[in-house]
C-alpha cells in the first residue's frame, strides 16, 4: 500500500450528449427543443472526475474506441487530473455513449450503449497490477460486466486496500463481487431490489433499509434524493444526515459526485460522518448548478 491516498475508479467511460427542451417526449410524441451539447460521462468517468477534484490521486481504468468521443474522453480526464494510463484504446468496439433529455425543472431520462464499456475484464487487471496493489480505496458501478468488477476487487482486496461500489444501474450482484464489497451505496429503488422490501425514499427508510443491507455488507449508505442520507455499519454505528436545501437546478450527475468525493475523503482517513457531510455538501452544490454552466 502507497503512503499517499489513492482511489482507483474501474468503470464506464460515455460520451453524452444532452439535449434540453420544455419538457420529455412520452411515447409518440415529437418535442421541440432548445438546445444539446456533448460532455463526458459515465458513472465511472464522472466518479473519478469528483474524487480527482478534492486534490486526492486518482486513477481510472476503462475503454474506449479510437475514435472522435474515445479522444473527447480521454482528454477530459487530462484537464480533469485523472491519470488514465489504464484506460485501454478498443478498435473492435465503439467508444460507450448515451442521450440524455432534460426537462425544463432539471429532471432527465437517458439511454445508454455501452460499446466498449463491456470488453472490460481480466486483460484489464493483469495491465493494471501494479496500480490496483497501491489502491487506497477502489471504486466500483454496475455499467461493466460484474466478472470485471469481481477481478477488479479481489486484486485490490489481497493487497490490502478497500472496495467500494456503487450498485447502479440496479441488478442483482453475483455472491463473488459480494464478498469483497467493504462499502455498498446504494440510492432507494437500488436498496428495495438487494434488500427485497419496498424503500420509501425518506431519511427513516433509507435508513431501515441500511439496516437490513448490513446483513450482507459491512458499511451501507443509502441515498433518499431530496431528504438526505443514511448510514449503517456491522458494528451498530448508524447516520442520519439530512439534504442541504438548494434550488434544484439539475439532478444529473448528483449521484456521481457525492460516490467520488465520498471516496476520496475516505482515501485521504477521514471519518465515515466527516466524509458523508462533505459528499452531501458537494452534490448539493451540484444540484444547485444549472446543466448549462457546469464544467465537464
Amino acid at each position: 500500500m502507497t503512503a499517499s491516498p489513492l482511489v482507483t475508479v474501474f468503470g464506464s467511460l460515455h460520451y453524452d450528449i444532452a439535449v434540453f427542451g420544455p419538457s420529455r417526449p412520452r411515447k409518440g410524441e415529437t418535442v421541440t427543443g432548445t438546445s444539446w451539447h456533448p460532455k463526458s460521462g459515465g458513472k465511472g468517468g464522472n466518479q473519478a472526475v469528483s474524487a480527482a477534484r478534492t486534490g486526492v490521486a486518482t486513477s481510472m481504468i476503462g475503454a474506449v474506441a479510437d475514435d472522435d468521443f474515445g479522444r473527447f474522453l480521454l482528454s477530459n480526464l487530462d484537464r480533469k487530473n485523472v491519470d488514465h494510463t489504464f484506460v485501454r484504446r478498443d478498435a473492435s468496439h465503439s467508444t460507450g455513449m448515451s442521450v440524455a433529455i432534460f426537462d425544463a425543472e432539471g429532471d432527465y431520462g437517458a439511454v445508454i450503449v455501452s460499446g466498449s464499456n463491456l470488453t472490460l475484464g481480466d486483460h484489464d487487471i493483469l495491465a493494471a497490477q501494479d496500480l490496483l496493489r497501491r489502491t487506497t480505496i477502489l471504486v466500483l458501478q454496475n455499467e461493466i460486466p460484474d466478472s470485471a468488477n469481481v477481478a477488479a476487487a479481489k486484486a485490490v482486496k489481497e493487497a490490502g486496500g478497500r472496495v467500494m461500489i456503487n450498485a447502479a444501474p440496479a441488478r442483482v450482484l453475483s455472491n463473488d463481487l459480494q464478498h469483497f464489497i467493504d462499502i455498498i451505496v446504494v440510492n432507494a429503488i437500488e436498496a428495495e431490489m438487494l434488500a427485497g422490501v419496498p424503500v420509501v425514499e425518506t431519511l427513516e427508510g433509507a435508513l431501515e433499509a441500511a439496516r437490513k443491507l448490513v446483513r450482507i455488507f459491512p458499511e451501507v449508505v443509502v441515498t433518499a434524493g431530496g431528504s438526505g442520507v443514511a448510514y449503517a455499519n456491522r458494528r451498530g454505528e448508524e447516520i442520519v444526515i439530512e439534504a442541504v436545501k438548494v434550488k434544484v437546478e439539475s439532478t444529473h450527475g448528483a449521484g456521481d459526485e457525492f460516490i467520488g468525493v465520498l471516496a476520496a475523503e475516505i482515501a485521504s482517513g477521514k471519518t465515515m460522518n466527516a466524509a458523508l457531510q462533505k459528499a452531501n455538501m458537494d452534490a448539493a452544490k451540484l444540484v444547485g448548478t444549472p446543466e448549462k454552466t457546469r464544467l465537464q
